[in-house]
């Protein structure tokens, strides 16, 4: 759903009569009272997964509001855009081909070779699901570049939401540091952080150590380990790249060797972003991950860059193989250079396109 627009001049205007000022402010918050209690309802019929390290993160459809200014999940969804690069793409066939979409990404000069040593730009290009013969590439070393530079656009996709939502949280502490009221969307913008990342309702330091981006490095790390660089049942049915459980009245995907007595299912998503956004709100929320967000604030406050291979010693607790998944997850960010995609950033020249 796309965030209710505030008609800013009957708020000034209301602003120079106390008495109406006070009518319309109580309108609004009685309307903001009913949207919540509609989000709650939702969030009762579909929980996430208590007591696990990797719960169901409720988002995707369910997610009411993305107030991110200009950066709506309808900008990577929607139908495809002809011009992009100087050409169209609109009929290219790259959703069931692993070789076509390669050939796509080539004919758009879009290498991780360029991106991570001329800090090229990354083309505003996302896929809603992987090619359906990725597994079948038979060359390890260009399956492995078309999985990155599928996923890499979403993830820096999602990490600019996040940190547009930082930039907003910023300016609503300084407001409120100089004690000004802020107006009735910002309470509610604030009312849905608070609940979305599951701090006490008006902790602003508290979401501050929240809102913040997930390194690229360790999100394409990860993806790679949880969904066979792809090939996993997981990813390819449901567009699952990390693994992320769901309870037994959730949408999801059954474990095919899940022991028994046991209920839990893999957290299916509509597209690949979902996906994202999904494992990015919850490594920012959820218990289990408490160590992996103070040593990312510790590190913003220190001045330094937020280091993926760092970061990934936090996750022990992702996996039952503990330390052992740390060390997979290190392996494959050395092997395949990618801490010099933390770097990456995504045009800012090109419109966007889904395909």
């Amino acid at each position: 759903m796309r965030q209710n627009k505030i008609d800013i001049e009957k708020v000034n205007h209301f602003r120079t009569d106390p008495e109406k000022t006070m009518h319309f402010e109580r309108a609004v918050l009685t309307f903001v009272g009913v949207f919540v209690i509609m989000l709650i309802s939702a969030a009762w019929f579909n929980p996430p997964e208590s007591g696990t390290m990797r719960p169901h993160a409720s988002i995707g459809k369910l997610e009411p509001l993305i107030l991110s200014g200009n950066l709506l999940p309808g900008h990577v969804t929607s139908a495809p855009i002809k011009e992009l690069g100087g050409f169209d793409i609109a009929n290219m066939p790259v959703g069931s081909s692993a070789k076509a979409l390669h050939k796509t990404f080539m004919r758009l000069g879009y290498q991780l070779d360029k991106v991570k040593s001329d800090n090229q730009p990354v083309p505003r290009v996302f896929l809603t699901s992987l090619p359906d013969d990725l597994s079948q590439v038979p060359e390890n070393k260009q399956r492995k570049a078309i999985f990155f530079r599928a996923l890499l656009p979403l993830v820096l996709q999602v990490n600019e939401e996040i940190l547009n939502d930082r930039r907003h949280l910023w300016k609503l502490r300084y407001q409120t540091a100089l004690g000004e009221k802020l107006n009735a969307a910002d309470r509610l913008w604030l009312r849905v952080m608070t609940e979305r990342y599951k701090v006490k309702e008006g902790d602003i330091d508290a979401l501050f150590s929240r809102i913040d981006i997930v390194p690229t490095s360790l999100a394409l790390a990860q993806a790679a380990e949880e969904s066979g660089w792809g090939a996993s049942r997981f990813a390819r049915e449901g567009n699952a790249m990390f693994g992320q459980w769901a309870r037994a009245a959730s949408k999801g995907l059954v474990p095919l060797k899940r022991d028994e007595g046991k209920t839990h299912k893999v957290q299916s998503f509509e597209t690949l972003i979902d996906s994202v956004r999904a494992y990015a709100l919850n490594l920012n929320s959820h218990g289990a991950y408490k160590g992996f967000r103070k040593t990312r604030q510790s590190t913003r406050r220190s001045g330094s860059a937020i280091d993926g291979r760092v970061l990934a010693g936090k996750l022990h607790k992702y996996s039952e193989r503990g330390v052992d998944y740390v060390i997979s997850l290190r392996n494959l960010i050395d092997r395949n250079g990618l801490v010099l995609l933390d770097g990456a950033r995504l045009d800012i020249s090109a419109r966007a396109a889904s395909i």
